[in-house]
């Protein structure tokens, strides 16, 4: 499985991220994304999760009907397979902190980041309109290691809002920290500055949450033991 990395300057040491992509590949937009991330302080690492079928994969986002086939073809035990490939090549890494791993995905990312904090234990997850974890992966939710953070659309016709509640009703039953942001005038894919549902003011606040998230949980975790 290939990927995309990319890393602090100064070689001090880091937390760790994983960054998911959407259906329509490691494109020029998450690769943007996870150069980003670097500079906000982490070693991030954007596997290609559509390597077994699709190594390289890019599709316009404009041709969903492309990243079809693909996606059908993912099982969530090969997903499983490729979260802890990622995580372990993280905890392999010189400069990553061992103790302070954290995951954000987008759409089809977004899911796998949400199974990525049932999989390996990580100290923060992220998913940007994550469709598909109801009501098929709410059993993960039991295994959750680490503080959500949910990011939906409130415009957003592919994840309905009974989606949404039970994925969030199951986090209240089993008693898993989360926070929960519905932004009520942006649509799916809001944060992507490629699409034609990009909606800047929703990035720029969704973004700004991030970072506060992940200075919380990964960069300064003395903050959250002593909130605790």
């Amino acid at each position: 499985m290939n990927a995309y990395v990319a890393r602090p300057a100064d070689g001090a040491p880091r937390p760790g991220l994983m960054v998911f992509q959407e259906a329509f590949g490691v494109n020029a937009h998450i690769r943007d994304v996870t150069e980003r991330c670097a500079r906000a302080g982490v070693v991030a690492i954007a596997p290609e999760l559509f390597h077994r079928t699709a190594p390289g994969f890019e599709a316009a986002y404009t041709d969903f009907p492309a990243t079809v086939p693909h996606m059908k073809a993912m099982t969530v035990e090969g997903l499983m397979q490729d979260i802890r490939a990622a995580y372990d090549w993280l905890q392999g890494d010189p400069q990553v902190r061992k103790d302070a791993i954290a995951s954000i995905g987008f759409c089809m990312g977004g899911r796998a980041s949400f199974l990525a904090n049932a999989t390996v234990p990580l100290q923060a997850a992220i998913s940007f309109y994550g469709g598909g974890i109801a009501p098929a992966l709410l059993p993960q939710v039991a295994s959750l290691h680490a503080t959500m953070l949910f990011f939906w659309g409130g415009r957003d016709k592919h994840i309905g809002p009974e989606q949404i509640r039970a994925v969030i009703d199951e986090c209240k039953r089993l008693g898993k920290p989360y926070v929960n942001v519905e932004i009520s005038d942006a649509d799916h894919g809001f944060f992507c500055d490629a699409r034609a549902s990009y909606h800047p003011e929703a990035a720029s606040l969704a973004w700004g949450i991030c970072e506060s998230f992940l200075h919380f949980h990964v960069h300064r975790p003395e903050l959250r033991k002593r909130v605790r």
